[in-house]
């Protein structure tokens, strides 16, 4: 904690960033559109991660299950997989929803891990194609919305 002394004056060492008044009635600054469709995105990506982890937390609580399937019969590869994503994928849901940079990184965490698990380990999952070209299509929406927004910002 410091103390100031009631005849110091406190320094602006940059004269360019002094605080301006607030302007009641001005609108804000309208953010681009590109940013705009990020954060759309962002949005629905952290909806849809919502669903995967819940319903991977069905899978571990057994809602749904037949007579025949079982988590705890399960193989224990496909065990560790399925908490896996049951965790990362709602965590991502947050961080996705709050649009904050934690949440994109967490989502591709998650969307890499999945692809590496259906092609590297195909018999914990089956090794469908399908979601790989899923994710990896999804991952290219981000990276085009993130530079088109990045774009929008640029000196």
């Amino acid at each position: 904690m410091t103390f100031l002394s009631p005849m110091t004056e406190p320094v602006i060492t940059d004269q360019g960033r002094t605080l301006d008044p607030v302007h009641i009635g001005e609108e804000r600054q309208r953010e681009g559109r590109w940013t705009a469709w990020l954060v759309y995105f962002l949005r629905v990506m952290a909806a849809l991660s919502l669903l995967k982890g819940l319903y991977h937390w069905s899978i571990i609580c057994g809602i749904g299950d037949g007579p025949d399937a079982s988590f705890e019969t399960a193989p224990m590869s496909w065990q560790a997989a399925t908490v896996f994503f049951a965790v990362i994928d709602l965590v991502a849901a947050v961080g996705l929803w709050l649009t904050a940079a934690w949440g994109a990184v967490v989502w591709l965490t998650g969307a890499i891990s999945l692809v590496a698990v259906q092609i590297l380990f195909p018999s914990i999952y089956g090794g469908s194609l399908t979601p790989v070209f899923i994710e990896l299509g999804l991952l290219g929406v981000y990276l085009w919305l993130a530079l088109q927004a990045a774009r929008e910002h640029a000196p």
